[in-house]
């Protein structure tokens, strides 16, 4: 416990805001870029890393991109925010007899739901803690709340080779993998890649949902053990509020806003639409962005049964997204720069160079979770270390689905280190990071070996 108060205090000391960090990072990778890359055009050195840079920061694919996770978790955040949800929470609650039984009916079911989108399974485990706090309280129920809180939070570590885990899900539309090289491989590389990479070889492949269920199993087990050997804690808690739409006297179109039969309808038309459009997709287990947010979309605006209150939960979940809107920019700036330097090449020479075709996943996976304490964002840093992923990967023969989910595990796994993602988590639980890190990395090092024994043996 004491080594977790002294990382804590590093974080707290020498471990700036995201933000910042992002700045810093992309400082360090001009700087880089003047001493090791040579000009290979007729402009000043500094003026093309520069224009490498306006160019990533402004790619219109990556800004798709961009916009794409942010309804993700926009969308996530607002279905957990619905009347059944809610119901599906209290239910929950109302199980809880001690702490063993907490930990366990919090962990699984965040960890499933985080498996199918992370921002629903975010606010869902985060609101599902809460609750769970409360009710003991009410009851008179002894509990460890930060560890309960802790499990809210374990979902963080599934995620990434989940439905909605960016790099997965990215490389499974068509064109992306070639757009993300196209500026820096050569034609042979190029030709070497296939148009995508579908989430049945990835996401969906027998041997990541078998390591999902053991990372699942093994967390609710421990979760399970620490309950039984750690002391309870007091809470001091006041009614976590769902916020809704309130009801006034309606006049004319306003009707319209606050209609079930109308929402519900539209809601109905978009899921025909979805099953229209992508229903062969849905055939090969081929997920994309688009597909995960079209079916959200639908299926939100449906759970909340009118157009008033599914606007009230966009306007209370819109806040979490500022992240994404203003870091991930960044990110594609750094990309614009390793790729159009040629950095991106000169690195994944150095993979290769120590690396063979069974441990270069597991370099991977180390070397993303080291990067995930800098770039708390799977897609920001899918930006960043994808292309020497996929060219690295290329070069030795490993393939390309084993490379791409290497990364989704060393990033994920290290959110119980990285608390950037535990904020929403921490504001509505009243946590602090110094209650839940104890536990959190403890989850991350049971995952690591999991993740680590897989990536050999697949």
């Amino acid at each position: 416990m004491d080594l977790t108060k002294v990382i804590e205090r590093i974080f707290r000391r020498y471990l700036p805001s995201p933000f910042t960090i992002a700045v810093l990072l992309t400082v360090l990778t001009i700087i880089l870029a003047l001493i090791f890359t040579e000009n290979t055009s007729d402009e000043n050195h500094f003026v093309a890393i520069l224009s490498h840079w306006e160019d990533g920061i402004w790619n219109n694919g990556l800004l798709v991109f961009a916009y794409q996770m942010m309804l993700i978790l926009v969308l996530g955040h607002v279905l957990v925010l619905s009347k059944p949800m809610e119901r599906l929470i209290l239910k929950i609650t109302g199980l809880v007899k001690n702490t063993s039984s907490a930990t366990v009916l919090v962990v699984v079911p965040t960890l499933l739901v985080s498996f199918f989108n992370w921002g629903l399974g975010l606010i869902f485990g985060a609101i599902l803690a809460r609750k769970v706090g409360e009710y003991a309280q009410t009851n008179n129920i002894s509990i460890n709340y930060p560890l309960i809180g802790a499990c809210g939070y374990s979902g963080l570590m599934v995620w990434h080779g989940g439905i909605s885990g960016s790099a997965p899900i990215k490389v499974a539309e068509s064109g992306h993998l070639k757009g993300l090289l196209e500026t820096n491989a050569s034609n042979e590389v190029l030709a070497r890649l296939p148009d995508s990479i579908s989430t049945a070889l990835t996401v969906f492949s027998y041997w990541n949902l078998i390591l999902f269920v053991l990372v699942a199993l093994s967390i609710t087990v421990l979760a399970y053990y620490l309950s039984k050997r750690t002391n309870t804690t007091a809470t001091d808690l006041k009614g976590y509020q769902f916020k809704t739409s309130e009801r006034k006297q309606l006049e004319g179109a306003e009707r319209l806003d606050y209609s079930t039969w109308v929402s519900t309808a539209f809601g109905i038309l978009i899921l025909l639409a979805f099953l229209i459009q992508y229903l062969p997709a849905l055939r090969t287990l081929n997920i994309t962005p688009n597909m995960l947010n079209f079916f959200m979309l639908g299926l939100a605006i449906i759970l909340h049964g009118s157009f008033k209150s599914f606007l009230t939960a966009v306007e209370q979940a819109i806040g979490d997204t500022a992240g994404i809107l203003i870091q991930f920019p960044l990110y594609f700036g750094i990309m614009g720069i390793m790729s159009g330097s040629g950095m991106i090449q000169s690195i994944s020479d150095f993979f290769v160079s120590i690396s063979t075709a069974t441990t270069l996943p597991i370099f991977t996976f180390m070397s993303a979770g080291l990067v995930n304490i800098f770039v708390p964002s799977g897609g920001g840093q899918w930006a960043v270390q994808g292309p020497l992923v996929l060219q690295s990967a290329l070069q030795l023969g490993v393939p390309l689905p084993k490379a791409v989910m290497a990364l989704a595990y060393g990033d994920q796994v290290t959110n119980m280190l990285q608390p950037f993602w535990a904020l929403p988590l921490l504001g509505i639980t009243k946590l602090q990071a110094r209650e839940i890190l104890p536990y959190t990395l403890m989850f991350m090092v049971v995952g690591s070996i999991i993740y680590i024994v897989g990536l050999l043996i697949f």
